[in-house]
């Protein structure tokens, strides 16, 4: 009967309760990024979801004002590409432009063109200065928004003046068009303008904030009101929200670095430059390699067994006969009367050595100074082979 012997673990051979303790926390802080991750993508999820959107009935959608509208027979649809708000432009619609500043010029200039002769109205929400001088060329957007957000209509458009003060402080602008109307001034520039069409029939107007539009927003002073006549005068309202997608299907479209400023590529390369510079100085060869004694003591067979395992990985069969041979040829030296500097001259070493021998086994010269082993087998055959050599020659 015989008894299996599992050998005990080694720093070579870690068992899976040892691998669990040493990579436990970085597992447990992958998992901690992981659920941080998740968190802010939902936390930001729910901040922007919904918004302006007239079905949603969270506080920054604009479900409300599309219900109200439909109780006085107004139809809301919403789309989410260029092709299909330009092609809603009409005389009956009234198409409403979510978020314009995310158009890109080209889309700018399309839409513009497509609602400019359309005899329907064209609503910009807080169009600022990337997109009012496509969409809207006879208005100007001011850099500097309202601080107010309560404002007065102080104009004659009957919209304004039914409805009474509104929450419309956001991004100002003034018009060149002499019979624009200017309404809800902050600092003597209006946060709600409407501009005819060249045409006569349609025209366009500018909505300095969304608030208006907003669930959470519009039971308050005569925002019902207000949102109700711009977005009423038709049967019909187009909803077009833009959408990062709609934008990257264009002409113009822009690569990831693009997007990025020109300062985020500039600090990237010098923190490159300095990572390569820091590498350097690091791997500078501060004079030589001192010895220094281990803070614990190793077992012997950990490290035979360590440095064996790394020659077997890195197939190095040569390197570790190399080493075979030099540490049998330092210890036969002295046995044979050679000194150690000329332990690895075979000339020296070889003749010394075969006066010890009985002539009986594979050369002495072969052994110690042969050519490396072509496979495992004979690594292990030329090992055995070394030590049956140095217990002949300590024999008496």
């Amino acid at each position: 009967m015989t008894t299996e012997v599992t050998s005990p673990p080694t720093s070579a051979s870690p068992t899976a309760r040892q691998v669990w303790t040493r990579t436990r926390g970085v597992a447990l802080a992958l998992v901690l990024l992981l659920v941080a991750a998740v968190a802010i993508a939902v936390v930001r999820s729910d901040a922007r979801h919904g918004r302006l959107d007239p079905r949603s009935a969270d506080p920054s959608g604009s479900r409300a004002v599309a219900e109200l509208l439909a109780d006085r027979g107004v139809d809301t649809r919403v789309v989410t590409t260029l092709d299909e708000a330009a092609a809603a432009a009409g005389p009956d619609t009234t198409l409403l432009v979510a978020v314009p500043d995310l158009l890109t010029p080209r889309q700018q200039t399309r839409l513009r063109a497509a609602t400019e002769d359309s005899g329907g109205r064209t609503v910009l929400v807080a169009s600022g200065i990337a997109s009012v001088e496509r969409l809207a060329p006879d208005v100007m957007a001011d850099p500097a928004n309202s601080l107010d957000s309560t404002l007065e209509p102080g104009c004659d458009l009957p919209a304004a003046v039914r409805a009474g003060n509104a929450d419309t402080g956001g991004i100002r602008y003034s018009s060149a068009h002499p019979d624009a109307d200017e309404c809800y001034r902050s600092h003597r520039l209006a946060t709600l303008v409407r501009v005819p069409a060249p045409s006569g029939a349609g025209d366009t107007v500018l909505l300095g904030a969304p608030d208006i539009l907003l669930n959470d927003r519009l039971d308050e002073h005569g925002n019902a009101s207000l949102a109700l006549q711009l977005l009423g005068s038709r049967p019909h309202l187009v909803w077009y929200l833009p959408t990062p997608a709609d934008a990257a299907g264009t002409e113009d479209e822009k690569s990831f670095f693009d997007l990025l400023p020109s300062g985020w590529l500039w600090g990237t390369l010098q923190l490159f430059v300095a990572a390569a510079l820091a590498a350097l100085w690091r791997a500078r060869r501060l004079g030589p390699l001192v010895p220094e004694q281990l803070p614990v003591a190793i077992r012997a067979s950990e490290t035979v067994e360590g440095r064996a395992r790394l020659y077997r990985t890195a197939d190095a069969r040569d390197r570790a006969a190399l080493a075979l041979r030099s540490a049998t040829r330092t210890r036969l030296a002295p046995l044979v009367g050679v000194p150690g500097t000329q332990a690895h001259a075979p000339e020296t070493l070889i003749p010394a050595l075969s006066a010890r021998l009985d002539g009986d086994g594979p050369s002495p010269h072969t052994l110690l100074f042969g050519p490396p082993p072509g496979d495992d087998a004979a690594l292990i055959r030329l090992a055995d082979q070394l030590d049956a050599l140095e217990r002949q020659v300590r024999r008496p």
